[in-house]
């Protein structure tokens, strides 16, 4: 069958074609064969329609030599009975003289031609394959960095919620006001850190929950500065956070060698210091886990010094922790914050009582 002849016109437009689906894989990160695939099936579906809805039209799409063609395959035949599907001897030999042969013919179609309401299905279906490529990919991307660490451009920050736009990637995602550090003032073009808390599909596509007051965050921090939690060799075993203000948290190792709390602050502090920058200011308490509840308790009421933990109940977890008078205030914190951190740290109710055993006798 004589294949039919290209115009310099035609060329031009192909070339322009397939330079888009290069620009679109690249901006929108959607592999070019998906995009091929669905303006195939847009375009065919369309074109269909001029045929009355017959199965005879095929759109081909040649990235290899850039060749783009939609065909109508009509069967040859002495009478013609069905003029979407059947063509005459006659009309065949005209668009195609060795067509007989084949007893069929393929009329090249130019997708320029279609009617106005099928070019708008044709546009209508392809817009619909490109978004459901796209949370399909934001879904994938985004569910293997659920409990993980991206780094975020903030685009733009809501002037009535106060949520925060970003862009992570090829996709955007929101930072909901309430996820965001107390006091920190994100703008327009920042590049923050953020944890993924979990992906979902929904009906309206992936929903990205992102956080920058979880404590997960100061978890993959921790991992990231520290070389001894990140191959296993130190275990960080709570952490509890008042995000903007202060973190505790405990750590632990295996090998009675290793200073579990000097490895995470770091020679002259260098370690803890970047997270600290990182989360602007924030304090970080880092304590000793120990399984001893009157251990762990005396060490996580740090900067505190403990002078002795009695446990009052075990169900539910009860203690009452004693310390020197001048510690008192330091021990239970401001509006609380330190005791509150450590129960939450330990699982333990703290009572904070005065060496003396005056207060709140």
């Amino acid at each position: 069958m004589a294949k039919a002849k290209i115009t310099a016109k035609e060329k031009k437009e192909m070339k322009e074609f397939f330079e888009a689906l290069d620009q679109m894989e690249q901006e929108r990160g959607i592999p070019k064969e998906y995009i091929i695939e669905k303006i195939s099936e847009a375009i065919t579906v369309a074109a269909r329609k001029d045929y009355g809805g017959n199965d005879i039209v095929t759109c081909i799409i040649d990235t290899e030599n850039e060749l783009f063609s939609v065909v109508a395959r009509k069967t040859i035949v002495d009478t013609v009975e069905n003029p979407y599907t059947q063509i005459s001897k006659e009309d065949a030999i005209a668009i195609d003289p060795n067509s007989l042969e084949d007893g069929f013919v393929d009329i090249k179609l130019d997708p320029k031609k279609f009617g106005r309401i099928v070019a708008q299905n044709s546009k209508n279906n392809f817009r619909q394959g490109v978004r459901e490529a796209e949370r399909g990919q934001v879904l994938q991307e985004f569910q293997s960095k659920t409990r993980e660490i991206v780094t975020a451009k903030v685009e733009r920050i809501d002037p009535k919620t106060g949520n925060a736009i970003l862009t992570i990637g090829h996709s955007e995602a929101t930072l909901p006001k309430l996820e965001q550090v107390p006091d920190e003032q994100l703008k327009e073009g920042d590049l923050i850190k953020v944890y993924v808390v979990d992906v979902k599909e929904t009906e309206k596509g992936p929903r990205i929950m992102l956080s920058r007051t979880h404590p997960g965050l100061v978890k993959r921090l921790f991992e990231t500065e520290v070389p001894e939690i990140f191959d296993g060799t130190i275990e960080i075993k709570s952490i509890s956070r008042q995000a903007g203000s202060r973190t505790k948290m405990a750590v632990w190792s295996e090998n009675s060698e290793i200073d579990a709390v000097g490895a995470c602050i770091g020679q002259k502090g260098v370690r803890v210091n970047k997270i600290v920058d990182e989360l602007k200011g924030e304090k970080i308490d880092i304590v000793k886990y120990s399984d001893d509840p009157v251990a762990f308790v005396s060490e996580a009421l740090s900067p505190a010094k403990v002078v002795s933990v009695e446990i009052e109940s075990t169900e539910p977890k009860v203690c009452k922790a004693r310390v020197p008078e001048s510690q008192l205030s330091l021990a239970i914190g401001n509006k609380g914050q330190n005791v509150r951190l450590a129960a939450k740290l330990t699982g333990w109710k703290i009572d904070i009582h005065p060496e003396s055993g005056f207060f709140g006798e």
